[in-house]
């Protein structure tokens, strides 16, 4: 017969079992827990969060973001000859050998049609671009940084994220696609020039195109969608002339604000997409006409001291709103025209003949870093106003667009060649011992770099316009 005791003390040996592995089992579900925790959050994302930049939180700061562009005015690094003539010579590229990256992913995926594609941030993507300076044989030897020495690449991954939707990288066979029988037209100054072979090069990786152009014209020919993409010369955008006019000599540039270029009136109303960007040579030595009087001049002191009313910029705002009427009211054209806006410089401390420089910069700018650049908004703004302007006079059944890259394009100083804008081997590339600069280029954009976003952004304009996916004429 069992004792009282007994049965006590085996009940009692019974709950200290149960309590026993009651806490074990807490002690492992603590484990497993804490240790399932740390596993989620060690694991590295893909990409940098969108809203950073190295920590930096964007969205923090949005009303700071100015340009870091010294207080100078940008002018060309070039005569007007002289770009002529680069602008028609076709260059090889050199440099290291990367494999070509496979272009298949879908160029759709935009959250929303009418997103706004220029509110956004820039993020490191270690994909890295479509192609290299050795993959693109076209590729101008001013802007194939890579080829000309410069040591750093990281400038090549960073990629623009808008804050409400999707930018996708661009997609050559949808391009050519949606082009399909079609043309574009670059016109404009070396920067539409930069645009233009960047475009080039990416569709390079997929089809290698004809060459049909000649020294007055670039024309290029892929022959798989029958798509043409010509550019020419038009630094103002209006016509021009050097010949003696009243009191102004020979070999002044006399620009008629009110009579747009004929050379490119001659063939874009025959295109199916026309870009625009220009702006970089309003600083130079010229004369302002209107209605064939002198308005204003630049860089010139007009001998019969008269009052001169039309300064740069202004002059900028009335070519911007003469070119871009003339193709909105053109009874033959009912094309797509997008004016890519003022393309920022970084020069600092000087101007591109004054000591300027852009040496050492090998990453985006962080959110307070900018100092505003006066000179670069008040030429968006003109630039702005001209298209308004245009929009408002359009009569036929064409569409303008503003691709407006100038505001995101503050942060890329790194983006531009620097001192490694030649292939010559003995160039400087660093301050003397008195800590002058050496000469370089602050204003065009390394290849491949911040320049291919141009075109992912254009790619995107051209699907919402040819899928349908925006009707209105702005």
């Amino acid at each position: 017969m069992t004792s009282a005791y007994s049965r006590d003390y085996s009940r009692s040996s019974n709950y200290r079992r149960v309590a026993s592995s009651i806490a074990i089992l807490g002690v492992l579900l603590t484990i497993f827990v804490t240790w399932d925790s740390w596993f989620i959050l060690s694991r590295p994302n893909r990409l940098v969060p969108t809203n950073y930049i190295y920590g930096a939180n964007l969205a923090e700061d949005s009303d700071s973001v100015v340009s870091q562009e010294g207080g100078h005015v940008a002018k060309p690094d070039h005569d007007d000859e002289s770009e002529v003539e680069m602008e028609l010579e076709v260059d090889a590229s050199t440099g290291e050998t990367e494999p070509v990256r496979n272009q298949t992913e879908s160029s759709e995926g935009s959250d929303s049609s009418d997103c706004d594609l220029y509110d956004g941030q820039w993020y490191y993507d270690p994909e890295g671009p479509l192609y290299t300076n050795n993959t693109c044989p076209i590729l101008s030897q001013n802007q194939n940084c890579q080829g000309n020495g410069r040591p750093d690449k990281e400038y090549e991954n960073w990629r623009w994220k808008p804050s409400q939707c999707e930018l996708p990288r661009f997609n050559a066979t949808k391009f050519l696609e949606l082009m399909s029988g079609k043309t574009i037209t670059f016109v404009g100054d070396s920067v539409a020039r930069n645009q233009m072979e960047s475009l080039l090069c990416i569709l390079w990786q997929v089809e290698v195109p004809r060459n049909r152009g000649n020294r007055r014209m670039q024309r290029w020919f892929f022959k798989s969608n029958s798509v043409t993409i010509i550019r020419f010369w038009s630094a103002w955008l209006v016509h021009h002339t050097t010949e003696p006019f009243s009191y102004v000599p020979d070999g002044i540039t006399k620009i008629h604000l009110d009579v747009p270029d004929e050379t490119f009136m001659e063939l874009t109303p025959k295109s199916d997409v026309v870009v625009f960007s220009n702006g970089h040579w309003f600083p130079k030595r010229s004369v302002y006409l209107l209605n064939n009087e002198i308005v204003g001049t630049q860089l010139w002191n007009s001998p019969e001291n008269l009052a001169m009313n039309i300064t740069s910029t202004e002059a900028y705002e009335i070519s911007t709103e003469t070119s871009l009427t003339a193709l909105a009211t053109h009874s033959n054209y009912s094309g797509l025209t997008i004016v890519t806006s003022y393309s920022p410089d970084h020069y600092e401390n000087g101007a591109w003949n004054t000591g300027g420089s852009c040496t050492g910069k090998d990453r985006p700018l962080f959110p307070g870093q900018v100092v505003e650049h006066e000179y670069t908004n008040i030429m968006h703004d003109k630039q702005t106003a001209g298209f308004h302007q245009a929009v408002k006079k359009r009569t036929n059944e064409s569409k303008l667009k503003l691709m407006d890259i100038t505001e995101a394009f503050k942060y890329r100083h790194d983006g531009h060649p620097g001192p490694y804008r030649s292939l010559d081997p003995n160039k400087i590339t660093k301050r003397d011992p008195n800590g002058r600069p050496p000469p370089q280029d602050c204003l065009h954009w390394c290849m491949p770099g911040p320049v291919d976003t141009w075109n992912e952004l254009m790619l995107e304009l051209i699907r919402r316009e040819f899928e349908g996916n925006q009707n209105s004429a702005f």
